[in-house]
């Protein structure tokens, strides 16, 4: 829970390196700190196992390759990590202050479960093939980096829970949401034209006149599936590409193509994409609960998001230049990337390449 509420919004100004090495703690949130040396430690875990590095891309939308030199990181990559362990702090620093609560050992469990699923989901959504599984990934972490990150998911989890308008994540009310939004988990049967520039104007002339799905986009689609009368497949809540087929066909009639499109680019030109539904047929709990898992992970984010943003506010953070700088950002507060140095050289060589005697009075 706590990655899909996070305030991420670096500012991605230079691709430099940085070094794992220096004397100050990396972060600090309301007198919570982070050593340098635990800080650097993680990030070299993330950079150096490819498991534990794809999942944490998929949590926070950024490579955490490693940078040019020895043990050193991107720079993006390193105020990437930093806002994620400050938003954790933060918020756990936040909840044991004022909701005065500590996660046991059962709720470390279910955290542990939790922070599990929001990883596959992550990664799912950014359509990343990891290799291993999110249980793999924490168990690939360092002792104290998995159980830092459980216990922060503990906290996180908590905090959103006690909000109001949270739906709980539990069978019961995952299954009464479900319920009552039936229409949002049909299995969705699409076709699909694709459709140059100069064929927009007859494609849209010729569905005024009335012809099919079929019939257009077997005479204007570029796409192979033309040839089915543009039948591109059915997609279960269950496939990974759901989400983006239902907002494509949203309320789309079935049969027909919206006049809305995208413009993607296709064997070297640029064409427009039409999707139309062509059957919507119900879909059991079963089916859909992992849509609905992440519909309602979405919703309690957008709840939360404008408590975490008032936390993030309030904490009083110091950052180790060295991984980036807090700031205030069009989103609220957050992480910067370091900069760039110039590339070229300063216009003064004429200055300094004339020795001046200086005379002191």
């Amino acid at each position: 829970m706590r990655r899909l509420i996070a305030l991420v919004v670096i500012a991605l100004v230079g691709a430099t390196t940085y070094g794992l090495t220096s004397n100050n703690a990396a972060v600090t949130v309301s007198g919570a700190r982070v050593a340098n040396s635990t800080f650097s430690n993680e990030l070299l875990a993330i950079s150096t196992t490819p498991v534990v590095q794809c999942y944490m891309q998929a949590l926070g939308s950024q490579s955490f390759g490693p940078g040019a030199g020895s043990a050193t990181v991107e720079n993006a990559s390193a105020a990437q990590w930093a806002s994620i362990r400050i938003e954790g702090l933060a918020i756990a620093q936040f909840v044991k202050k004022y909701l005065k609560y500590t996660p046991n050992a059962a709720a470390l469990v279910q955290a542990t479960s939790s922070l599990e699923g929001e990883m596959t989901s992550a990664a799912s959504k950014a359509s990343l093939t990891c290799p291993g599984t999110s249980a793999q990934a924490l168990a690939a972490m360092p002792s104290a980096m998995r159980a830092t990150e459980v216990e922060d998911q503990a906290y996180s989890t908590y905090y959103v829970s006690r909000l109001d308008g949270t739906i709980p994540v539990t069978v019961t009310s995952l299954e009464a949401y479900f319920s009552s939004h039936l229409h949002q988990y049909d299995t969705v049967c699409v076709s699909i034209a694709l459709v140059s520039p100069t064929n927009l104007t007859a494609f849209d002339a010729a569905q005024a006149k009335g012809e099919s799905v079929a019939q257009l986009a077997a005479k204007y689609s570029s796409d192979p599936s033309a040839s089915k009368g543009g039948a591109y497949g059915c997609y279960p809540p269950s496939n990974g590409s759901y989400a983006s087929v239902r907002a494509d066909v949203a309320m789309t009639p079935l049969n027909t193509f919206p006049k809305a499109y995208q413009v993607i680019n296709y064997n070297g030109g640029q064409y427009a994409l039409f999707v139309a539904p062509t059957s919507r047929t119900a879909s059991t709990f079963t089916q859909a609960a992992t849509a609905v898992y992440n519909d309602v992970q979405a919703l309690n984010a957008t709840n939360a998001k404008t408590h975490e943003e008032n936390i993030l506010y309030e904490a009083a953070v110091r950052i180790n230049p060295a991984f980036g700088r807090w700031g205030l950002g069009s989103s609220g507060p957050s992480v910067f990337a370091n900069s760039l140095p110039a590339i070229v050289d300063v216009n003064g060589a004429k200055v300094l390449s004339t020795p001046t005697s200086v005379t002191y009075k």
